[in-house]
């Protein structure tokens, strides 16, 4: 089988249904159709879709603070995880915001998410702190990341 090459583009209101898809696959908590519609319309937020052909398999929400950029959502669709593609949508972001050289950038995760730690630790992300209880699913705590920002 051939490979398909990975198109990483921007996010629009056309690909709500395919986030929904995709979000509700990925999470047990799934953010909802609003608050990604929200998350695009800001003119802060850097909404990234990876893209094989013309069908959507994973994207990256990230929002602009005063002092750091949010990753606010990360998901890969379920059949295509572990082929790098949270990666290099992650990288992309640092690529389109790295000439903001005062903001870092933060992130909670599920503290028993270690798959997802670990692809934040090797991004350079640190555990900073603990939010105790922060998912309302069954009140799991979050680890805080911090990844400094690149000079």
């Amino acid at each position: 089988m051939t490979a398909v090459a990975i198109d990483i583009r921007a996010l629009g209101v056309g690909d709500l249904n395919a986030i929904e898809v995709i979000e509700r696959r990925a999470y047990r908590t799934p953010w909802s159709r609003s608050m990604f519609a929200s998350e695009l319309a800001k003119s802060t937020s850097v909404c990234l879709g990876a893209f094989e052909g013309d069908r959507l398999i994973g994207y990256v929400v990230n929002s602009r603070y005063v002092d750091a950029w949010h990753v606010m959502n990360v998901a890969v669709d379920p059949d295509h995880q572990r082929r790098g593609i949270a990666t290099q949508l992650l990288e992309r972001v640092f690529e389109l915001t790295g000439s903001e050289e005062r903001r870092g950038y933060t992130l909670e995760v599920r503290v028993s998410n270690l798959d997802a730690i670990q692809l934040y630790q090797k991004l350079g992300f640190q555990q900073q702190g603990l939010r105790r209880g922060y998912y309302t699913d069954n009140r799991e705590d979050a680890v805080i990341m911090w990844r400094e920002p690149v000079p």
